[in-house]
């Protein structure tokens, strides 16, 4: 009689949460593959992304039925030649990943050569390692030639015979006698791609003042314009220097709750209106906008007798004085009687338990007990 086979519980990476869904943090864009684990979910589609230097990523049909999975280096379709990327996600999940970047021709989709064999890495190596200095020297050719723009990366083709060269600029740029001079100097094809700052940000990577990773260079793909009108409805000081990311502009990061804010702001009473009551008139000073509570001053200019209430509490009174009637107080209408605060007596007690006199104790002197019964025979012999 056969044994029965013992069922065997993978955790951990052979699960493949370490190599196909998480894999190392080191790739920008990272996309958790929470599919990884699903039976025959590489096999769904042919669709593979591939990820190059920092940011840029490609999308390419495994027309070669290749078993790719997360991290391997592959040799791809580029014009001209080849490019040498990293596949970052595969399965159904790419198809979503087409769908956020836009991709709807099939002439954007090229192919997967191959799995890169030595010498492919090798070379691009080599390619990866004059990027620097490309860079310099891009540079001060585009010094010499007076252009407004700066060249923030560059980025060499798999095969090197291909330069990407990021700039910058806020103005239109003629850099065809660039063009020229940096074909002459390093003797590779030129590409010139414009990018924003936002998009400079994320290439190069950093820590924002949350602490964390910038967004730009780990999740984000679009941006979003930002405007100053994020921060006024969240009731943010508008500080440049406290609203500005490391990109120079607005942080990304002011419209993830500026939604929220606008319809939490919708419930709350007007800046304008003036509370009337019997004790004063009374000015909005500040508003809780998440917390429905809005803080008035009887001065219109600085806090003074400040006075915190609810927004459908300023809203009743607002509607009582529509009716010509004035609350007693903020907190309390007419008729009621404001109750008194309980005393808390932070002391623990009455503080003159101090002043008393400690009663001292006396000792008890020690007694001799006439019953005792002697114990020894030289006790018994003075008791004589």
């Amino acid at each position: 009689m056969e044994k029965s086979k013992e069922h065997i519980v993978h955790v951990g990476c052979d699960r493949g949460l370490c190599h196909q869904a998480v894999g190392r943090q080191d790739k920008q864009l990272n996309t958790y593959d929470w599919l990884a684990d699903v039976p025959g979910n590489p096999y769904t589609t042919d669709l593979v992304e591939v990820q190059f230097k920092h940011t840029r990523k490609g999308y390419y049909h495994n027309v070669n039925n290749l078993d790719l999975k997360k991290g391997d280096i592959v040799a791809v379709e580029a014009s001209p030649g080849h490019d040498i990327g990293v596949v970052t996600l595969t399965g159904r999940l790419v198809k979503l990943q087409l769908k956020k970047v836009n991709i709807k021709s099939p002439d954007d989709i090229k192919r997967i050569y191959r799995i890169a064999r030595e010498n492919d890495i090798q070379k691009w190596r080599e390619a990866q390692a004059r990027e620097h200095s490309t860079m310099i020297e891009s540079r001060k050719i585009a010094k010499g030639l007076g252009l407004d723009m700066k060249i923030g990366d560059v980025e060499y083709q798999g095969d090197g015979n291909k330069a990407i060269f990021y700039y910058i600029a806020d103005e239109r740029v003629d850099f065809r006698q660039l063009i020229k001079d940096l074909a002459q100097a390093f003797h590779v094809r030129i590409e010139m791609k414009q990018i924003g700052a936002r998009q400079e940000a994320g290439r190069i990577g950093g820590t924002g003042p949350c602490g964390r990773e910038l967004c730009c260079a780990t999740w984000m793909k679009n941006f979003s314009s930002v405007s100053t009108n994020a921060a006024r409805f969240q009731d943010i000081s508008l500080n440049p220097q406290k609203l500005a990311g490391m990109c120079a502009k607005l942080k990304c990061c002011l419209n993830y709750e500026v939604d929220d804010y606008v319809e939490a702001g919708k419930q709350l009473p007007g800046k304008d209106i003036i509370l009337q009551t019997q004790d004063g008139d009374y000015h909005l000073f500040k508003n809780d906008i998440l917390a429905g509570l809005c803080t008035y001053s009887t001065d219109k200019n600085i806090a003074a007798n400040c006075e915190t209430i609810t927004a459908e509490r300023a809203k009743t009174i607002i509607e009582m004085n529509k009716r010509g009637e004035k609350p007693v107080s903020l907190t309390h209408d007419e008729g009621k009687k404001a109750e008194p605060k309980p005393h808390i007596d932070l002391a623990g007690g009455d503080i003159s338990r101090f002043d008393k006199a400690k009663k001292k104790k006396k000792k008890k002197k020690n007694k001799p007990n006439n019953n005792r019964q002697p114990n020894d025979k030289k006790e018994a012999k003075d008791a004589k």
